[in-house]
This record gives structure tokens, sequence and C-alpha cells, in this order.
């Protein structure tokens, strides 16, 4: 009888055992995938992987510590997905090693990117929004992610004098701070404050 529950225990033990090990060999494969996939680019690339990693390690972090909603944890783990899922299709279809500024929102966050969000049924590959964004496509991960390249200030001037505008003048209440008028580098002054005596 003795033997018999001693022999029961080891056979546990040692499937727990084989279990465990079969779990550790299936992650370590699934990281050297990774790994392989992410030799492939250059150092910009990645780079970039490294850094979606990082925010994926943050984002499972403060969610171990509660200090996030489920709802949050999952939007944000998806929308890394989306954001690394685009910039290796960037890079493929390019042979570049560059990756342009990536934004990836849902519907509802429209409000971060544009004054006056537009409808996204009107979106078209490449087509670009507000002289400041090309999208890029719609990525579904658990729900629709829309994803854009953020212009370079390069290519916007370069749209803004296609436009007929001059890049170099700011419209009023710009980003920048400019006066309206005003060219860039051009130095304004204004009078001194008197300070009575």
């Amino acid at each position: 009888m003795i033997n018999l529950i001693s022999l029961m225990r080891s056979f546990i033990a040692l499937s727990i055992l084989l279990l465990l090990s079969g779990v550790a060999t299936a992650q370590r494969s699934t990281w050297s995938g990774d790994a392989n996939n992410i030799s492939e680019f250059g150092p910009v690339m990645r780079a970039y992987l490294g850094y979606l990693s990082n925010e994926q390690e943050v984002v499972d972090d403060r969610a171990s510590r509660r200090e996030i909603s489920t709802a949050y944890y999952r939007r944000n783990s998806n929308r890394i997905r989306v954001l690394r899922q685009m910039a290796i299709r960037l890079v493929r279809q390019s042979g570049n090693d560059y990756v342009p500024e990536l934004e990836a929102v849902t519907q509802d966050e429209f409000g971060t990117l544009f004054e006056r969000p537009p409808k996204p049924a009107s979106f078209r590959a490449n087509e670009i929004l507000g002289n400041k964004f090309r999208f890029l496509g719609a990525i579904h991960s658990g729900e629709a992610f829309y994803l854009f390249a953020r212009l370079d200030p390069y290519e916007q001037a370069e749209l803004m004098a296609r436009h007929g505008k001059d890049p170099a003048i700011l419209p009023a209440g710009s980003t920048t701070g400019g006066a309206d008028g005003q060219r860039l580098g051009q130095t304004t002054t204004r009078p001194r404050r008197a300070v009575p005596r």
C-alpha cells in the first residue's frame, strides 16, 4: 500500500515536471521565432519593435498591479499588436529600414488627431488627411483600429507648396505659435515694459 502511494506521488511529480518542461520549450520556440523575425530587419526597425515590446511590458506590469481596467489593457495591447503588424508590413513592402511615426486609433479616439473628426467610411488607402497624416488602412484586432503615418515636415511643406501656400508662412492659430503671416525664423520685437519708479 505504501509503495503504491509513493509510486502515485512520483508519477504525479514526473507528469508535472514533463508538463512544465513542455510549456517552457513551447515558450522558448515562440520567442526564438520572434527573434528570427526581428533579425531580418535593420537597426531602426529592431529599435521600433523593441520600443513596442517595452510598451507591452509596461501595460502588462500596470495590469498586474491592477492600475488599469481590463478594457484599457485589452485596447492598448491590441493597439500595440496593430502597430507592430503595420510597421512590419511597411518595412517589408518598401524594403527600407524606415518606420514613420505611426498612430493607431479607434473611431472614438479620432478627436485626439483631428479637430473635426472625419468619417472613416470616406477613407481611401494612402489618402492625406489635414496635411498631417497619411491613412494606411484599418486593422481589426478586438476592434477596428485606423492606422495613420504622420507626415514629416518636408512632406507637409511639399503638400502646402503644391496647394499654392507658402510653406514658410503659418496660418493664425497654428500649433507652432507663429504670428499670422510671419515667416519662420523671422524675429519679432516688442516694446520693453516700463516699470514705474
